[in-house]
């Protein structure tokens, strides 16, 4: 018993081997965290560089692709285009706003939506009332200049961030540039979505009042005294200064409401006569050099819906053959 207890004595102990000190991703900040994951990225794809070259050729060559396509519908199908389009600039942020629990965004898009549906049912309507255009084209000129403005403070935010002056009101880098990029991208997306649907009210009353058709010719003959935009009698002369809005006259002689006339070339993105077609000369309509930013934001926000409608979907082909393929 002796000699037992003495040989379990001198029986050398089994020590535990170490182990690796695991990281709590509780206890890590914000900036912690994001290198964490960039380090482990680095790792995981650390070797792959020809595979890589190759995911960016497949990328170039689909983007080249679907931007061909892209055009040739446009040009070919422009209606079924710009549904499409639409549809897409609608549904793909609500998809990432409920996925990523953006819900500040999610309850102003919800607002929006209701609002411009209900814009949309009006101006839809047969027969059509006498003020629903003014109405349309007040919604949407408002939202317009808001998504203006709202771009605009965007911009002037992430430019002051990056040139260092957030410091001098004790705000962190991170939070103003947040911000920037939060006011900017609101203000490009209902940009974008309040041009695309006053475009699809614009066609669908002036062609409910009889004087524009979208192919072929109107239906009604316009009198000297009517708005071909509204339906709706000139009162103020061409020569005279009204109290509300003037009276404009086209490069064709047709005469217009000033109001209705601009939201139907700036806001309804139209360049056309709603009477006869006649091409408008925008920049002698546009004379106020603060109003000429006003046309240029228009251009920027058309271009801007090919990145939010369509990038997505490129981006899924992109993956889907990356991952038939066996790329990672």
């Amino acid at each position: 018993m002796a000699a037992g207890a003495a040989a379990r004595k001198a029986a050398p102990v089994l020590e535990a081997p170490p182990q690796q000190e695991q990281v709590s991703h509780t206890k890590l900040s914000a900036e912690d965290a994001w290198d964490l994951q960039q380090e482990r990225m680095y790792k995981m794809h650390r070797g792959h560089e020809s595979m890589h070259v190759e995911m960016i050729l497949i990328f170039l060559c689909v983007l080249v692709i679907a931007q061909i396509v892209l055009v040739q519908w446009r040009q070919r199908h422009s209606r079924s285009y710009n549904l499409v389009t639409l549809l897409q600039m609608w549904v793909v942020p609500l998809y990432f706003t409920i996925k990523l629990y953006w819900w500040r965004f999610l309850s102003m898009w919800g607002m929006f939506s209701v609002i411009t549906s209900y814009i949309l049912f009006r101006a839809t309507r047969k027969p059509l009332s006498g003020r629903t255009a003014r109405l349309v084209y007040k919604w949407f000129l408002l939202i317009y200049k808001l998504s203006y403005a709202f771009g605009v403070v965007g911009y002037l935010v992430i430019m002051f961030t990056m040139c260092g002056f957030n410091l001098f009101f004790k705000i962190k880098a991170r939070d103003s540039m947040d911000f920037g990029i939060v006011f900017l991208f609101y203000g490009l997306y209902y940009g974008v979505m309040g041009r695309d649907f006053a475009e699809i009210c614009s066609d669908y009353m002036a062609s409910t009042i009889g004087f524009y058709s979208v192919s072929g010719m109107p239906t009604r003959s316009l009198s000297d005294n009517i708005c071909a935009v509204c339906g709706q009698k000139i009162i103020v002369e061409l020569d005279e200064e009204g109290l509300i809005e003037n009276t404009y006259q086209l490069s064709c002689n047709h005469v217009f409401h000033e109001f209705c006339i601009r939201g139907w070339c700036i806001v309804g993105k139209k360049q056309t006569c709603p009477y006869c077609k006649e091409k408008v000369d925008l920049k002698r309509m546009i004379s106020n050099p603060w109003e000429r930013t006003h046309f240029l934001y228009g251009q920027i926000l058309d271009w801007l819906r090919y990145l939010v409608a369509w990038q997505p979907v490129v981006i899924g082909i992109v993956q889907g053959i990356n991952y038939s393929l066996g790329l990672e």
